[in-house]
């Protein structure tokens, strides 16, 4: 794991240097859009609706859409003036007890790692918060923006992760819950003996993306029976002995072309 941000976990008047880690991967299969014939790669232009024109991307700015279909630009300027953090500190607000940060306030994952330095009081906090059973509410800015996250503490080490804001969780509004329905006490007897029957212990490994391998043995079935189409270079085309500064020279003019820039 490569660490992707560095900054410090100060708590009271402890301060706790470390680096942290995304604590998740995607396996997902990429896939890119191609061209069915050929199997070349589909590619896009930055075109304007309203002039037709290809914009480069010097000249790409933000816009708000509003309700009645008009455009509010921003440009860096007004960006400039919103209120914006690049501490590296992880601050803790409060430690709460644990089993009242619902799930789905949670966001992103990562690890926290401390410098050699900071081992002592880095498992200071971590044995304090398994201990008393709490997690500790922190604020920390990543990318200029600050948010609200959790310290916890899994399998020994202590992970942070992000929190959602209290406007972004959805209120469920579902009319057909709103009648006063309840299970007769036949019908919840029945349901705690199919729960008991089908009780057990959370095993990760017992559970695999079926879809996922089935989809990697299906590509890795076709590379191996040689469906794989090779892409077409002019170098091998003309069968010229191309100078190596020219050929990056051009293929820096043609992918600037290719954004939209002025060649140089």
């Amino acid at each position: 794991m490569r660490a992707i941000w560095k900054g410090a976990v100060s708590f009271g008047l402890v301060n706790v240097p470390i680096r942290l880690y995304s604590a998740t991967e995607n396996h997902d299969v990429q896939f890119r859009q191609v061209h069915r014939e050929d199997g070349g790669r589909i590619k896009y232009q930055r075109v304007c609706n309203e002039c037709g024109k290809q914009v480069a991307f010097d000249d790409i700015a933000k816009g708000y859409e509003t309700e009645d279909g008009g455009m509010v630009v921003l440009d860096d300027s007004d960006f400039a003036d919103l209120p914006s953090k690049t501490s590296k500190e992880i601050g803790v607000v409060k430690f709460v007890p644990a089993d009242e940060i619902d799930p789905m306030w949670l966001d992103k994952s990562y690890y926290l790692e401390p410098d050699k330095s900071a081992a002592k009081p880095y498992v200071l906090l971590r044995d304090a918060l398994e201990s008393e059973k709490r997690m500790a509410i922190v604020t920390v800015s990543i990318r200029t923006r600050m948010t609200m996250a959790v310290l916890r503490v899994r399998d020994g080490v202590i992970v942070m992760q992000t929190m959602i804001w209290p406007d972004e969780i959805r209120k469920p509004d579902f009319t057909v819950l709103d009648e006063d329905q309840h299970a007769t006490k036949a019908e919840l007897d029945m349901a705690k003996l199919l729960i008991d029957q089908l009780a057990g212990d959370f095993e990760p490994d017992e559970y695999e993306d079926d879809y996922a391998i089935a989809l990697k043995a299906l590509v890795t079935a076709k590379v191996e029976g040689g469906e794989v189409q090779a892409p077409v270079t002019a170098a091998e085309e003309s069968g010229e002995v191309v100078d190596l500064l020219a050929a990056l020279a051009k293929s820096v003019e043609k992918a600037k072309a290719a954004r939209g820039e002025k060649a140089s």
